[in-house]
């Protein structure tokens, strides 16, 4: 598959290059980033040359489409569909992300997002996005409801990492859904 950039009325979305290496490193020093995802602790320069490098392989291949989005030339968050997997009835994936600590609370995550999950429903044509993140984190879980995310559950020990096992929420969003945000249990 070959790469897109994608806009939205303050964000540019496009695969990372070897020019984003820095910032990528920078962005991930957030001691918030590796807390929640898989991003590895301490990041090295090397982290983010092969976090790069995969990026370029996994759209080569389809099995991921990841973006780095950017706000007036500065890094704002990375955010993907990971897991690509194409059906005839529709394909499905699961959405990921983290924000750079400067850019939380601005709305640029819920931004980007809606452009990714817009393409992937109308240009991949999948039926389905899954949602998961670390138990407690309140800021992911608020950010999948507003872009209509249903909450589909709780599992123990469901997440690995580095660090090991987690407990995990899960949530889902189909092509179908009005994307109207709803109630979750755990907000």
């Amino acid at each position: 598959m070959e790469p897109v950039t994608l806009t939205t009325d303050r964000l540019t979305l496009h695969v990372p290059h070897e020019s984003d290496i820095d910032a990528i490193v920078a962005a991930c020093q957030d001691p918030e980033i590796p807390r929640w995802t898989t991003v590895p602790s301490p990041y090295t320069r090397e982290h983010a040359a092969d976090y790069v490098r995969l990026i370029g392989e996994w759209w080569a291949d389809g099995s991921e489409t990841i973006w780095c989005a950017y706000r007036d030339e500065e890094l704002v968050a990375s955010i993907g569909l990971h897991h690509i997997t194409p059906h005839h009835t529709g394909g499905d994936a699961e959405l990921g992300y983290w924000v750079t600590s400067a850019a939380r609370g601005n709305g640029y995550l819920v931004e980007a997002a809606r452009a990714v999950v817009d393409w992937g429903f109308d240009e991949l044509g999948l039926a389905r996005l899954g949602w998961r993140a670390v138990a407690g984190n309140i800021a992911s879980a608020r950010s999948a409801r507003a872009l209509g995310f249903r909450y589909e559950g709780f599992a123990r020990q469901a997440l690995t990492s580095e660090r090991g096992r987690d407990d995990g929420w899960f949530g889902g969003l189909l092509a179908s859904d009005d994307r109207t945000p709803v109630d979750w249990p755990v907000l």
